[in-house]
């Protein structure tokens, strides 16, 4: 079990007036009285705030109602309050890339209001967004921006806060000693300052300082400590965070047997919490312990589920660590052909991680090089020019009109010859434009009256049909209290009951299918997640839903029915043909776009093959691709699986 780097986030807050001192339960008496002004905006930030530690969700309503308000009243100080904490939130749940985005926000609003202050504050937020996306050269330079705006005004709190940000950044860059310089300043001062809940974070970043030296009693000291201000304070994500950092701290001794209360801690406040990496990490941490006592079947379902909450939210970290303990726990089992499968996702998983650092890494340098290189280049033309413009100069009237004359001729063939092949390009691109209009619409129709068909089918399945069976059968069960039967006439009347039953759900079932309702009240990502747990429960295959940014996207009907028939038939293509135990759906927005991924291991196929199928269901695939306008790529070869990956710009 490798260590654990959880280190707790810290943001600048903005905190004003008195209410800061009540408890939650003074806060929630004032709110139904409070007046709609800027002391109410300030209240939910002080509402949100208690909530932080124990309910991030309610935490982020009242946020976002700080927000709202502060826009009715167009109250930036609170925009730039809601924005400091909300993202804090959003680092602990691991939204990096929307806090940065938010962050941004906040740094451009406090330079139009010109206050340097709170311009520090939101520079620091910023570049620990920056530090937590490991993008460290761009965290350094906000840090150093915030740093020359705090020097003025000697607050202890927010020095000692600047100085637990500083250690993080040193931290994540692998300094640790100069990390640990910082680490004792942000602690020396925080016990000053008397504010335990900031104590308890930078403790236990700097128990992760300690543990990364080899420094077991100084780092268990540190998260002990830490612990014990969760518990004071009622800060339940720094304690689940403690739990499992002082289980890491017993594994590296060797004491599988003491971090099992601890994992279960861990387990059951990571769940009340949702945060689903801490879930993982205490799943694995169980793991462990059973399979050091040698309970493995218990030790596999532990890792099982840590490796679906990996894989279901793209930890790729921790899915690449399971991957490397189930092919150990496999070779335990005597199950050398698992082992080696789950050694080889191990390897690849890893590979492919390192490859990405490197290119990252790569490409950043390749930046600077062009940068200094367009540099060069440009003084040196600017050289070039002042040159030629001096040769010029000497240059008499009659050299200036003969090679006028000479441009103004070869200019005007030029223009005259580039106007003509303009004409001709416009022609024949309007004559494509207007036959691939024309091949559009005619999809268009297609399509639309194939759903149109499929949903007056459902509605006459569903009201017609089903109205008839439910009618039968309850005509039959009027006649079954009128009769007198054998008894069995009596049980074959009861079968025939069961089958008009299952006659009826395979007829909802149908028109269901034919045009889920899920889809029409809900939309594309909540129709796809539920037409992929009917899948799970029908047994045929094993397949994990995934979406991103698909919260607040409107997708048009006609674009969501389309996909949604893509990725149906795409699955049942692979439920009849690809032999697959498992498989992923991924939808993803991008930009203005979504990005549809449905991957499978089963026995794949030569993609080759697919210029000569005939077969309906690829046709139907193909054809709302094109009419979509989205780009497809299919990726498969015998033994290995099939990956089918297709971007549509909306």
């Amino acid at each position: 079990m490798k260590r654990l780097i959880l280190p707790l986030l810290l943001a600048f807050w903005f905190n004003a007036g008195a209410q800061e001192l009540m408890n939650l339960d003074s806060l929630l008496r004032l709110l139904p009285s409070a007046a709609e002004d800027t002391n109410k905006v300030q209240l939910y930030i002080n509402l949100g705030q208690q909530y932080e530690g124990s309910d991030p969700g309610l935490a982020k309503y009242y946020y976002k109602a700080a927000r709202e308000l502060s826009r009715r009243l167009n109250f930036k100080p609170g925009l730039i309050r809601f924005y400091t904490n909300y993202t804090f939130v959003l680092n602990q749940q691991g939204y990096y890339d929307s806090s940065l985005a938010l962050n941004l926000e906040s740094v451009a609003l406090a330079r139009e209001l010109g206050d340097h202050f709170t311009l520090a504050k939101t520079l620091f937020n910023t570049g620990s967004s920056y530090r937590l996306k490991e993008e460290y050269e761009k965290a350094v330079a906000y840090y150093e921006e915030g740093k020359k705006y705090f020097a003025p005004y000697k607050n202890e709190r927010i020095e000692a806060q600047a100085n637990d940000i500083l250690q993080n950044l040193y931290t994540g860059m692998k300094q640790y000693h100069k990390a640990l310089v910082y680490g004792r300043l942000a602690v020396s001062g925080l016990r000053k300052t008397g504010n335990k809940p900031l104590l308890g974070m930078a403790l236990n970043n700097m128990g992760l300082i300690y543990t990364h030296l080899n420094h077991a009693d100084s780092a268990a000291a540190c998260f002990r400590e830490s612990l014990s201000i969760a518990k004071e304070t009622g800060d339940m994500n720094m304690e689940a965070t403690q739990y499992l950092n002082l289980g890491d701290l017993l594994v590296q001794e060797g004491d599988f047997m003491a971090i099992k209360p601890l994992m279960e801690k861990a387990l059951k406040i990571s769940r009340e919490l949702g945060l689903t990496e801490s879930e993982a990490i205490a799943l694995k941490g169980l793991s462990f312990h059973y399979q050091f006592i040698q309970n493995y079947p218990l030790s596999k379902w532990f890792a099982d589920s840590a490796l679906a909450l990996a894989i279901r939210y793209d930890f790729r970290d921790q899915r690449q660590k399971l991957y490397a303990h189930l092919s150990n726990l496999s070779y335990s089992m005597q199950d050398m052909k698992a082992g080696e499968r789950y050694a080889r996702l191990s390897t690849q998983l890893a590979d492919t991680i390192l490859n990405e650092m490197v290119q990252k890494t790569t490409l950043d340098l390749e930046k600077k090089y062009e940068t200094a290189a367009k540099e060069a280049k440009i003084r040196e033309l600017e050289a070039q020019k002042k040159l030629q413009q001096l040769v010029i100069s000497r240059k008499n009237l009659l050299n200036y009109i003969l090679a006028g004359g000479a441009l103004m001729l070869v200019l005007l063939g030029f223009l005259l010859y580039r106007n003509y092949r303009h004409a001709r390009q416009l022609q024949q691109q309007r004559i494509q434009e207007l036959e691939a209009e024309k091949q559009l619409a005619a999809t268009e129709a297609v399509l639309k009256g194939e759903e149109q068909e499929r949903s007056r089918l459902a509605r006459e399945l569903h009201d017609g049909l089903g109205g008839m069976l439910s009618g039968i059968k309850y005509s039959f069960n009027t006649m079954k209290g009128n009769l007198i039967m054998t008894p069995e006439n009596a049980q074959a009347f009861e079968r025939s009951m069961d089958m008009l039953d299952s006659s009826i759900k395979e007829m909802r079932r149908v028109a269901h299918n034919m045009m889920p309702e899920a889809l029409v009240k809900f939309g594309l990502d909540t129709a796809l997640r539920d037409f992929c747990e009917d899948i799970n429960r029908s047994g045929a295959l094993q397949v994990v839903y995934q979406s991103f940014g698909m919260e607040l996207m409107h997708v048009e009907q006609s674009t969501a029915i389309a996909i949604y028939r893509i990725v149906q038939e795409l699955i049942n293509n692979t439920m009849k043909h690809a032999a697959a135990k498992t498989a992923i759906v991924q939808l993803s927005r991008t930009g203005t776009g979504i990005n549809v991924t449905v991957e499978d291991d089963g026995k794949g196929f030569n993609p080759v093959i697919l210029q000569d199928i005939k077969g309906i269901g690829w046709i139907n695939i193909r054809s709302r691709v094109e009419y979509l306008k989205g780009k497809m790529d299919v990726q498969s070869a015998p033994g290995n699986g099939t990956s089918v990956n297709i971007e549509f710009n909306l």
